[in-house]
C-alpha cells in the first residue's frame, strides 16, 4: 500500500476533486428512493398531481446529474491511475536497467518482465477501481443504513444483522486469496520464461523438429498456471455468492417483517418500497466492497512484487578509495590480481586469475565452453564484483569508478548481440550522436563498409528485427562497427568473429592494429588465428589459467594450446588451398 500511496501522492488534489464529484453523484442516487417514499406516502394520498410531477421531474434531474457526475469521476480516476501506473512502470524499468547482473539473476529475467507488465496492470486496475468504487460503495452502504433508520429502525436492524456475516466471508476469502495469488504470479513468471525461450529459439526448435515437444512443455506450464488461477477463482469466487445469499436471506426477513408491520399499522407501503430500493442499493454496495477486497488481494501481491524490485539494494555501489581500493601507480592499463569469483557462492567459476596489459596491447582468451572466458569480461566491466582479489583499469580499482564513467571506457561486441529494426546508421550510432566520419571509420575497420556501400540506401538501409535481413557475418561486422564507433579505451570482442571467414578476420585484425593502435583489446575466440598476434594469450580450463604467454611461448609450454593450434592451422591451410 505504501508503494501505491507514494505514486498517487502527486495527483492527490486531482483525486480529491474526483472523489468530491463521486460523493455528489452518490448522494443524488441515495436521494431518489427517499423522494419515491415521499411521493407514495405523502403526496399521492393528497391527489396533488402537480406535486407528483414536480417531484418526478426532480427525480429525473437527480438521475441525470448522478450519471454525468459518475462518468466525470470515473474518467478522472482512469487518468489518475494511468499517470501513476506510467510513473511506476518508468521507475521499475529504470531500476531494472540499473540492477546488477547478480540481482537480475536472483529475480530472473522472466519474473522482471512479468512484474513490469502483468503486475503493473493489476496495480493499475486496483487504483482505478478503488477510486471509482472506494467512495461510492461505502457511502451507499452507510447512507442507506442512515436513511433506512429514519424510515424504520426495526427493518434497518434486520439488514444490519447481515453485515457482520458478510464481513466474515470477505475476511476469510481475502486471507486465503493472498498466498494463492502469489503462487499465480510465480506460475505466470514461469510461463513467460517458457514463451521467451521458445520465441528466442524458434529457429532451432523448428530445425530440430521439436515443435510438438515444446508445445507439450508449454501445455504443462500453461496447465500449472490455469490450475493456480482456478484455485484462486474458486476461493475468491465464493465471496460474491455467499454475500448475495446472506443479503437475500436478509431481504426475505425484511419482506416478512415489513408485511407484519404494515398489517399492524406500524409502517407504510411507501416506506417499504423505498426500503427495498435502498436494500438493492446496499446490496450492490456490499458486492462492490467485496470486489474491492478481491482487487486489494491481487493488487497487494502485485504491489509487493514491484516494491521488491524498486527497493532492491544497490549491491554494486561505488566504493570509496580506501586501503586496497586506492589508486596505485602502474604501467598497466588493465590488471587482474589473484581474482576469484563464483556465481552461486559455492563453487568457483574463476580461481586465482592474474594478468596485466599495457595500454594498446591485446589480450587473447581461449578455452572450452564454461571455462570462464566471458566471466572475465563480466568482472572487468563490473557486471559482477569479485569475491577476492582486485581488478584495476589505469591503476583504479573498478569498484571505485562510477558506472557511467566505467562503461564509457568500453566498446564491446558479443557473439549474439542485438540489432533493432532501424537504419544501419542508428544501429551503429546507438543514440551516442556520433558523426558520420566516426561511423564510416569504424565500418571500414570492422570490414562492414564494403557490403554497406553496395546497399541502395547505404547507412540508411533499414534492418528488420534482430537484423534478420543480414547474414551472420554481416551482423557481426556491424556489431564490431558499433563497438569501435565510440572510440573506446578498451575494445572487447566476445567471440564476435566466429561467423567471419579467415580472410575477413585477418583484415579486421590488421585494421585494428593500423587504425586503433592506442586501443587496448580483449578478444575471446575459438580460433587461434584470431588471437595469434596478441601480446598476451590466456588458456582457460575450468576457471583456471592453464597457459599464459605469447603464441610462440604457448606453442612451447602449453600442450592444450599446441593441440588446438595444430588442429586449426591444418584446417585453415586446407581451407585456403581449397
Amino acid at each position: 500500500m505504501k508503494l501505491i500511496l507514494k505514486y498517487l501522492r502527486p495527483y492527490m488534489w486531482h483525486m480529491i476533486f474526483g472523489l468530491i464529484i463521486k460523493f455528489a453523484a452518490t448522494m443524488t442516487e441515495l436521494f431518489l428512493p427517499y423522494l419515491l417514499e415521499i411521493i407514495i406516502d405523502d403526496v399521492i394520498p393528497t391527489k396533488n398531481i402537480r406535486m407528483v410531477i414536480l417531484l418526478g421531474v426532480l427525480m429525473v434531474v437527480c438521475s441525470f446529474l448522478g450519471l454525468w457526475w459518475n462518468i466525470a469521476a470515473n474518467r478522472m480516476a482512469a487518468v489518475t491511475s494511468g499517470k501513476a501506473t506510467r510513473a511506476i512502470r518508468y521507475d521499475l524499468f529504470s531500476k531494472i536497467t540499473h540492477l546488477s547482473s547478480k540481482r537480475c539473476d536472483e529475480f530472473t529475467e522472466s519474473s522482471l518482465i512479468s512484474r513490469l507488465t502483468s503486475d503493473t496492470y493489476i496495480v493499475n486496475q486496483f487504483m482505478n477501481r478503488v477510486q471509482r468504487m472506494g467512495v461510492r460503495a461505502p457511502i451507499l452502504l452507510m447512507g442507506g443504513i442512515i436513511l433506512t433508520m429514519t424510515m424504520d429502525v426495526t427493518l434497518s436492524l434486520v439488514l444490519c444483522a447481515m453485515i457482520p456475516l458478510v464481513s466474515l466471508v470477505v475476511l476469510v476469502c481475502t486471507k486465503l486469496g493472498v498466498p494463492i495469488y502469489k503462487t499465480v504470479q510465480e506460475k505466470l513468471d514461469n510461463m513467460v520464461k517458457t514463451v521467451q525461450e521458445n520465441i528466442t529459439g524458434i529457429r532451432v526448435i523448428k530445425a530440430l523438429s521439436k515443435t510438438e515437444y515444446e508445445k507439450k512443455r508449454f501445455n504443462n506450464v500453461n496447465e500449472e498456471l490455469a490450475s493456480s488461477e482456478r484455485k484462486a477463482a474458486n476461493v475468491m469466487g465464493l465471496s460474491n455468492p455467499l454475500t448475495t445469499l446472506i443479503l437475500n436471506i436478509g431481504l426475505v426477513a425484511v419482506v416478512l417483517v415489513g408485511a407484519y408491520r404494515i398489517n399492524a399499522g406500524l409502517s407504510r407501503p411507501g416506506a417499504i418500497i423505498a426500503f427495498l430500493t435502498y436494500f438493492t442499493i446496499m446490496l450492490n454496495a456490499i458486492l462492490g466492497i467485496t470486489r474491492i477486497f478481491i482487487l486489494n488481494t491481487k493488487g497487494m501481491v502485485s504491489a509487493k512484487r514491484i516494491a521488491e524490485v524498486l527497493d532492491a539494494e544497490d549491491d554494486m555501489a561505488v566504493m570509496a578509495k580506501e586501503g586496497d581500493l586506492s589508486d596505485i601507480k602502474t604501467e598497466s592499463h588493465i590488471e587482474f590480481n589473484n581474482v576469484c569469483f563464483s556465481y552461486n557462492g559455492k563453487e568457483n567459476n574463476l580461481t586465482d586469475i592474474s594478468f596485466a596489459l599495457k595500454k594498446g596491447e591485446t589480450l587473447g582468451i581461449i578455452g572450452s565452453t564454461g571455462s570462464g572466458k566471458s566471466t572475465i569480461i563480466n568482472l572487468l566491466m563490473r557486471f559482477y564484483d569479485v569475491d577476492s582479489g582486485s581488478i584495476r583499469i589505469g591503476g583504479e580499482d573498478v569498484r571505485t569508478i562510477p558506472e557511467e564513467k566505467l562503461h564509457t571506457m568500453f566498446g564491446i561486441a558479443f557473439q549474439s548481440d542485438f540489432l533493432f529494426a532501424d537504419t544501419i546508421r542508428e544501429n551503429i550510432n546507438f543514440g551516442r550522436n556520433l558523426s558520420d566520419d566516426d561511423i564510416i571509420k569504424a565500418c571500414k575497420a570492422a570490414q562492414s563498409y564494403e557490403f554497406i556501400s553496395k546497399l541502395k540506401d547505404g547507412l540508411d538501409h533499414m534492418l528488420t528485427i534482430k537484423g534478420s535481413n543480414l547474414s551472420g557475418g554481416q551482423k557481426q561486422r556491424l556489431l564490431i562497427s558499433r563497438a569501435l564507433a565510440g572510440n573506446p579505451e578498451i575494445l572487447i570482442l566476445d567471440d564476435s568473429s566466429s561467423a567471419l571467414d579467415y580472410k575477413t578476420d585477418s583484415l579486421l585484425r590488421r585494421a585494428l592494429a593500423e587504425g586503433y593502435g592506442e586501443l587496448t583489446s580483449v578478444i575471446i575466440a575459438q580460433r587461434i588465428s584470431s588471437i595469434k598476434n596478441a601480446d598476451l594469450i590466456l588458456v582457460l580450463d575450468d576457471g583456471c589459467i592453464t597457459g599464459k604467454g605469447t603464441h610462440d611461448e604457448l606453442m612451447e609450454s602449453c600442450p592444450t594450446y599446441r593441440k588446438i593450434a595444430d588442429l586449426q592451422m591444418g584446417a585453415q591451410r586446407e581451407e585456403v588451398q581449397a
